[in-house]
């Protein structure tokens, strides 16, 4: 099955939310769509970036559930540098649209 990821650079943070929530946050939501296999947070170039790694059958769903995540994300804080990727081989490309037969 192949491997998904979106992530996200996090700025500031919406009222309500901790920084100790934010990625378990999004990750419990993630695994209502999808199965995640794995999620992080680091610091680049001093900012946070979350990543959530998950598996889905197909593009088009790995799209719309990296959509959705990035969604989520966004309603807990400020995120920018979003994309959702797939992996082929050691790189990561992004997710092409749905497309129309």
């Amino acid at each position: 099955m192949p491997s998904y990821r979106v992530r996200a650079n996090v700025g500031l943070l919406r009222p309500g939310t901790s920084a100790p929530d934010l990625l378990p946050d999004a990750v419990a939501f993630a695994r209502t769509l999808v199965t995640v296999e794995a999620c992080d947070v680091e610091v680049v170039r001093g900012r946070a970036r979350v990543t959530v790694r998950y598996q889905a059958d197909d593009d088009p769903s790995a799209r719309r559930a990296g959509w959705a995540i990035l969604h989520r994300l966004d309603e807990l804080a400020e995120i920018d540098g979003r994309q959702p990727t797939r992996r082929f081989g050691n790189r990561w490309y992004p997710v092409r649209p749905d497309r129309a037969p």
